[in-house]
This record gives structure tokens, C-alpha cells and sequence, in this order.
């Protein structure tokens, strides 16, 4: 009978740009979960009035999206701003802030390419952050 092998693979090294971007998305998820638990705790427990009541929802989950938002009032785009003081809509902090992680991380990684003179690199990852910008923005869209 053979022993099993319990060795570690030999460590990898990781480039400083790796390493920042993994920091930054580990710390940006964990905050983003953790404020969805809590804006979750908040919807169910009632702390704050919710923009459309938990009893009316069996009645709206069969609407098309357009009867929906006209029977409970609700805006379209970032009008959802304007209600962050209701209970149900609260967790999309938590969702604007799992989104936005990437943005957070490839704006992180500008200086360190800036300082290399990558300039292909800051390009690419000015590019990336207009685009998700962009789509998030509502200027453009899928007939919405």
C-alpha cells in the first residue's frame, strides 16, 4: 500500500495587478453580501415600509413586466434612487455593489499600468469600465 502524497504544488507567483484586482473583488463581494443580508433583515422584519407590500406580491408575480411596474407604481432606471427609504427596495444597494466590483477593480489597476508604461493595458481597462458604465447608464438598451 502507497502513502498519499501531501505535498503542496509548488506556490505560484502572482503578478502585482492579479493580486490587487483579487484583493479589491474579495473585499467588494464580501461587502456587497453583507449588505444584502442586512437590507434582506431589514425587508423582512419590517424596519422600513416596503414600496410594495409582501401581500399584493402572489397577485403581481404573473404580470409582464409592463403591467407590474404600472400597478405598483414603480419607476424604470434609476428611478429606484428616489425610493431607497422603502424596505424593498433598499437591497439593490447590496446588488449595485456586487455590479460595480469589477469597475472598482480595473480603475485599481490604471496606475499600476500607467506606472509600467502599458499603455495598451490602461486602454483596455478605461474601455472596460466605459462600457459596464455605459450599459449601467440606461443611454443605451434593450427596448426598455
Amino acid at each position: 500500500m502507497t502513502e498519499p502524497v501531501t505535498s503542496k504544488p509548488p506556490a505560484v507567483e502572482q503578478s502585482e495587478e492579479h493580486l490587487r484586482y483579487a484583493l479589491l473583488l474579495d473585499r467588494g463581494t464580501r461587502i456587497g453580501l453583507a449588505v444584502l443580508v442586512v437590507t434582506f433583515a431589514i425587508y423582512v422584519l419590517d424596519v422600513l415600509q416596503h414600496h410594495v407590500p409582501v401581500q399584493r406580491l402572489p397577485q403581481l408575480w404573473g404580470l409582464s413586466v409592463e403591467r407590474y411596474l404600472e400597478a405598483t407604481h414603480s419607476p424604470t432606471g434609476w428611478g429606484w434612487l428616489w425610493l431607497l427609504h422603502r424596505g424593498d427596495i433598499l437591497g439593490m444597494v447590496g446588488i449595485v455593489i456586487l455590479a460595480g466590483c469589477s469597475v472598482v477593480c480595473l480603475l485599481a489597476l490604471v496606475p499600476l499600468y500607467r506606472r509600467r508604461g502599458d499603455k495598451a493595458f490602461v486602454a483596455l481597462c478605461l474601455a472596460e469600465v466605459a462600457v459596464v458604465l455605459l450599459a449601467a447608464s440606461g443611454l443605451i438598451g434593450g427596448g426598455h
